[in-house]
């Protein structure tokens, strides 16, 4: 018979928790080698965001943005994904905002007097893994939730099971999970019982003269139009992530008409006080 700690380590219950993409990560795993697991979704989380981290001089998206060119596939995939999004959403996603990203970023954080006054245009071109674009771009929109997508497939293994959750962007939940209010009480505004993934977006995190880091080049606007958006998406958090933050930033109309034609999408959309929701996002809520 093996030791006691040969059996700990090939079956148990490994987490941690780490700052990652300007927020807390928590990544938990159970069952074979599930330390090893936990520590492999670190690293791979970490690894990531030093590439794609914009604020990060060193950073693969930094490089793109300085030298107008790059040859990394992680920031080739988040382009191709933002492309799609941006034909998609008719440019309420929009990739080609870095500078505006950049300046809001620095308002926000109280080092310049102003958010940025326009907008800029711009085109990009991948090829595999080479990136060329003649403008800044904001990835921000798809880095967090790619990241918690990748180091969820580090969890992943034969008689093991893990969750990650980056902020409000998270890999399928293990159990039940909070969405949290806007509101700055204790007390939930649903409680999620998916095995979609999530994301949750809104200015209420930060923010400051009423502007905060969501923003619409379409009508050139700055700060979310509401409270809070949870989207629980079928195809992965990047995706999740990307339409959370389209959602904030559109008017409530428009939010809920995208919202109601995307598949395999659902979302909870709290303006003014009301909560509006997708045909069935009731079907991702515990006891629903």
């Amino acid at each position: 018979m093996g030791s006691l700690a040969s059996v700990t380590e090939r079956f148990g219950d490994g987490r941690c928790e780490f700052d990652c993409c300007d927020t807390t990560f928590r990544v938990r795993a159970t069952g074979i080698r599930a330390d090893a697991a936990v520590t492999a979704a670190r690293d791979a989380a970490e690894s990531l965001e030093a590439q794609l981290n914009a604020f990060d001089e060193a950073s693969a998206v930094s490089q793109l943005n300085r030298d107008g060119v790059v040859v990394n596939e992680h920031v080739a995939r988040l382009v191709r994904r933002g492309m799609e999004y941006d034909a998609r959403t008719e440019g309420a996603f929009d990739i080609h905002q870095g500078r505006v990203e950049q300046e809001l970023k620095a308002f926000l954080r109280g080092d310049s007097d102003a958010p940025p006054p326009a907008f800029d245009t711009g085109t990009v071109q991948v090829s595999e893994s080479r990136v060329t674009a003649d403008v800044e771009l904001d990835l921000n929109g798809l880095a967090k939730g790619y990241i918690v997508d990748r180091a969820s497939e580090a969890l992943a293994g034969l008689g093991r099971r893990g969750f990650v959750s980056g902020g409000g962007d998270m890999s399928p939940p293990t159990g039940p999970v909070a969405i949290e209010s806007p509101y700055g009480d204790d007390t939930p505004l649903k409680i999620l019982d998916t095995d979609w993934y999530v994301a949750t977006s809104g200015g209420y995190r930060r923010s400051r003269d009423g502007t905060d880091h969501i923003y619409d080049s379409t009508s050139e606007s700055l700060g979310s139009r509401h409270e809070s958006v949870t989207v629980v998406a079928r195809r992965d958090c990047m995706e999740a992530d990307a339409l959370a933050t389209t959602l904030a930033a559109l008017p409530l109309d428009e939010a809920r008409e995208l919202a109601a034609e995307w598949d395999g999408l659902e979302a909870l959309i709290v303006h003014d006080g009301v909560f509006h929701t997708t045909a069935r996002f009731e079907t991702h809520v515990m006891d629903a």
